[in-house]
């Protein structure tokens, strides 16, 4: 690498994890007007997409989905549960592992958020055919830390 390629490797403007970054900060604030509704954070609203689709869960099989890692999931999940959208108990199978459960609470929850997502799609100014696109980027760059 030649002096030049050195200096360039550092402007802001060639880094792919600065873009990554300010549009990921973006979405979660213009997420929060909308889940400020709802009591709920950003990590809080995915953790109950995930319950609303799987109904029930291992902490550590949620915690896989959702890439998030213990010391994050543990007290985002007694909140959940002191809101009444969620229970956490042992498995009667394996005393070590901890299940998640969505509660009727924790249904009725999702009909209040249903509109979210088509709210959120009229903030982004992107064709239907870039969305996928990028979904498709973004999902194989997850794929290598899986």
């Amino acid at each position: 690498m030649n002096d030049t390629q050195k200096k360039d490797a550092l402007k802001l403007d060639n880094q792919l994890c600065f873009p990554l970054y300010v549009c990921s900060k973006e979405v979660v604030r213009r997420y929060k007007p909308y889940l400020d509704e709802l009591d709920l954070t950003y990590t809080q609203y995915i953790t109950m997409m995930a319950m609303w689709e799987h109904k029930s869960l291992n902490v550590s099989a949620l915690g896989d989905y959702l890439y998030l890692d213990s010391g994050t999931l543990t007290p985002l999940l007694k909140k959940l549960e002191q809101k009444g959208y969620v229970v956490r108990k042992r498995s009667e199978e394996d005393e070590r592992s901890l299940i998640v459960t969505i509660t009727p609470a924790g249904e009725e929850l999702k009909k209040k958020a249903a509109d979210i997502p088509q709210r959120i799609g009229k903030c982004f100014e992107i064709s239907p055919e870039d969305s996928g696109e990028l979904y498709r980027i973004l999902h194989k760059l997850m794929a290598t830390w899986k």
